[in-house]
Formats: structure tokens, C-alpha cells, sequence
């Protein structure tokens, strides 16, 4: 007699809900490791957390969830675009955005009368601004994922600006 079991295999909307499930849970128990490793204060309530713990935190958060999107792009013979960079369930994706806002100091010196609101803006002003905007981030995006010197690389608001001594362009890490 022939056996009628047919084996279903799961959909690959079903492995990745997995694969995000473990990276969830690898990212929460790197963030109770931290907790509860003697990095912070025992039993210190969350709103007292510094600056500096909550670094620690959501460094640890990022680690472990990067770490897991990481081992499946290994295993699953891809690149890290389909499981690190690429986020379809976030509008705007936070890897754009950030793109963006790097711009938006050069995008504020961009010719216009700022005086107006965008919508008061003529159909000619509307053109030229978002013609300067869409450069612009065609160059931020260029700089993210290539990471060539398209946009200037300065730190993080109040930073101070490195001098030449301190600065080498060519560092990949330049901090």
C-alpha cells in the first residue's frame, strides 16, 4: 500500500517570520544581558538610565538583530541588502531616511525663498527645489552604499569637526 503523507514544506513568508522571530529574540536577550551582566546598576528603574546605558542597550539590541539577519544572508547565500538594508514593513526604510537626512543642512542651502511655504511655492520654484533635493539624496545614497566622499562626512550634531591632523578620509571606521 502506498503511503499518502505528502510532506509540506513551509512557505518562505513562513521562514522569514522565523528568521525575524530569532532575530528578535537573539536582539532581547542581548539587551537582558546587559541588564542583568553588571554593565548597568542592579534593579536601576528605566527612566534613571543615562544616555550612556541606554547606549549600551540598544548597541547590544542592534548587535544581536544584526548578528541573526547576518547568519541567514550566510546561509541563505545572499548579500546583506535582502536582510539588513532592505525593509519593506518600515515606510519611510530607516536606511533611506538616514541617507536623507544627511542632506538636509546641504538641502536647506539650496536657492529658494524660504520665506514661503512649500506650498506657495510656483510650479517653477517647486521644480528647481526638488530637482536640487533629488541630487542631493541621488548623492547621499551613492555615498551610503558605495561609500565614496560624495557628501562630506561630518559627525553627529554638536560633534566637533576633526582637524586635518585627526582626519584620515581613507578610514573606513573614522571615529
Amino acid at each position: 500500500m502506498a503511503c499518502k503523507f505528502k510532506p509540506r514544506f513551509p512557505s518562505l513568508t513562513a521562514i522569514e517570520d522565523a528568521w525575524q522571530r530569532e532575530a528578535t529574540r537573539v536582539a532581547v536577550e542581548k539587551a537582558r544581558a546587559v541588564v542583568s551582566g553588571g554593565a548597568l546598576p542592579p534593579m536601576t528603574p528605566v527612566g534613571r538610565l543615562s544616555d550612556s546605558e541606554w547606549g549600551w542597550i540598544v548597541a547590544a539590541v542592534l548587535f544581536g538583530w544584526i548578528t541573526t539577519r547576518s547568519r541567514q544572508a550566510t546561509s541563505n547565500g545572499v548579500g546583506p541588502d535582502k536582510y539588513l538594508y532592505v525593509n519593506e514593513m518600515l515606510n519611510p526604510d530607516p536606511w533611506d531616511a538616514g541617507a536623507i537626512e544627511a542632506i538636509l543642512p546641504e538641502l536647506g542651502n539650496c536657492e529658494a525663498d524660504w520665506s514661503k511655504s512649500l506650498s506657495q511655492f510656483s510650479r517653477e520654484e517647486m521644480i528647481a527645489f526638488l530637482g536640487d533635493a533629488y541630487n542631493l539624496i541621488g548623492k547621499a545614497m551613492l555615498a551610503r552604499d558605495k561609500g565614496e566622499k560624495l557628501v562630506t562626512r561630518k559627525g553627529p550634531p554638536g560633534a566637533a569637526e576633526p582637524t586635518e591632523e585627526q582626519a584620515d578620509w581613507n578610514d573606513p571606521v573614522p571615529f
